[in-house]
């Protein structure tokens, strides 16, 4: 068997991981991230995953299990690599997804590299999501492993680790993706952990009040610009394109008697753009510099049939990808509505079980006329 960190987020998830991989036999040790400062005053039960009550139910899962258990400070890295870069995208006219950068940079790439480095095997997660050798589930790091949809489809976490390679794989263990949600508490209250019926965490975590307007207008400065409908009339003005982002319809502040969504954000010209939901029809979209699970993007050097997802709970849809110099063309054979630049387009194959890879969105289809460039 094998010497595994858990990564324990004080929720059922990671405390479940732990307690397969014990009754695996392997050698486990749990640690617990401390990622986002949240003032105690501000935290909010049930909101993010960074609190001290979290902290305190991953080590309590710990002791009931009888393993190891270290916190790790990754803060300054989950500022400088999640955070700030959040705010950035947001001022930009993009909308970023921080669990996909948390994952990428901190949560589970840059964790899995301290945990070889400190003479561990395999770096395992809560996540659900599956891994497969040969068709067979993976108990065992090793060569070969492909990663496909968690057995529960309504917990799928694939899309967060798209950018994981054959190496990261490699050395990836993911129990819990192999269970139901319903399943993962019932082992829970069978080992008596306290988190069996823990509440999941939702919102962003270092938004534990869930208002991402207020959290960015106390970092991004005010440049007010204009609200622009489809048919070039100005209906309304605003503090900032960070408050916006395509596909919104609520919080507008527009007394307009047709219906309207954010159909693009040009942070260049401090404007906002609306129109009708048929204006954020997308047809195509591109991703630059995107990673693949496989040695060579799917297809090659030909076009792919595959399936796009480009919402971390969103549908998967039929597509077909090109690559070439400026990263990959994504054509979809339906429109997909309110496509944001930012965001991950994550690549499935054409069953839609197998994850093999993805990036971020740079371009996508605008009404006529619109930039799709940023």
């Amino acid at each position: 068997m094998s010497r595994v960190l858990v990564a324990m987020s004080g929720g059922v998830d990671s405390a479940v991981a732990a307690a397969l991989l014990v009754d695996q036999g392997h050698d486990v040790t749990g640690v617990h991230l401390k990622l986002a400062d949240i003032p105690g005053g501000e935290q909010v039960p049930g909101h993010g995953c960074c609190t001290l009550d979290d902290a305190q139910d991953a080590r309590r899962t710990a002791q009931v299990l009888g393993i190891p258990f270290y916190v790790w400070d990754l803060g300054d890295t989950f500022r400088r690599e999640v955070q700030e870069p959040f705010a950035a995208a947001y001022a930009a006219g993009a909308t970023p997804n921080p669990c996909v950068s948390c994952n990428e940079r901190v949560k589970y790439a840059a964790l899995l590299d301290q945990a070889l480095a400190a003479g561990f095997d395999a770096l395992a997660t809560g996540h659900h999501a599956r891994l497969r050798r040969g068709g067979e589930p993976v108990t065992e790091p090793g060569p070969g492993a492909t990663l496909h949809r968690g057995a529960d489809p309504h917990k799928d976490q694939s899309y967060v680790l798209y950018m994981a390679g054959a190496g990261e794989l490699a050395r990836t263990l993911l129990p819990v993706g192999e269970v139901t949600k319903d399943e993962v508490r019932r082992i829970a209250e069978q080992w008596g952990l306290r988190v069996a019926d823990k509440p999941d965490s939702y919102d962003i975590c270092f938004i534990p009040d869930g208002d991402t307007a207020a959290y960015l207008a106390e970092r991004v400065p005010a440049e007010p610009g204009p609200i622009v409908d489809a048919d070039g009339s100005v209906l309304g003005g605003h503090r900032g394109v960070w408050g916006f982002t395509v596909g919104q319809r609520r919080g507008l502040g527009l007394d307009h008697h047709r219906r309207r969504f954010v159909t693009d954000v040009d942070a260049e010209r401090r404007t906002v753009r609306v129109g009708p939901r048929e204006d954020l029809a997308c047809r195509w979209l591109r991703v630059q510099s995107p990673t693949w699970a496989g040695p060579r993007p799917p297809g090659g050097a030909n076009e792919a049939s595959v399936r796009v997802q480009v919402r971390a709970h969103g549908p998967a849809t039929p597509a077909r990808l090109t690559h070439d110099a400026d990263g990959t063309l994504i054509e979809l054979e339906t429109p997909v509505y309110g496509v944001a630049l930012g965001q991950a387009a994550v690549v499935y194959d054409d069953g839609d079980d197998r994850c093999l890879g993805g990036g971020r969105i740079d371009r996508a289809e605008r009404p006529a006329g619109l930039a799709t460039v940023r």
